[in-house]
């Protein structure tokens, strides 16, 4: 979804709208990819995360109509967890 580079599904990192932990909506990182709902895939790395934001990808790929609201912090607070364990 952010930088748009073709791999394997099981390479990516499946996201959903939800909410954090205010109720606010939310893009939501679904590591088992189980989550009930309308998903989007991107690589798990910071610099596609970055891309996907730059771009305003995630409302349109989770067609989220109220835009603006949806916040994409959550999913880049777990990719620096993420980049910090690895």
């Amino acid at each position: 979804m952010g930088c748009r580079a073709r791999v394997a599904k099981r390479e990516l990192l499946r996201v959903t709208a939800g909410s954090d932990a205010d109720g606010r909506p939310a893009v939501v990182p679904d590591p088992t990819a189980t989550s009930p709902g309308r998903g989007a895939h991107l690589h798990p790395t910071s610099e596609c995360y970055e891309l996907a934001v730059r771009r305003k990808a995630f409302p349109r790929a989770l067609r989220f109509t109220a835009g603006a609201g949806l916040s994409a912090a959550l999913l880049g607070e777990y990719l620096g967890q993420r980049d910090h364990q690895a």
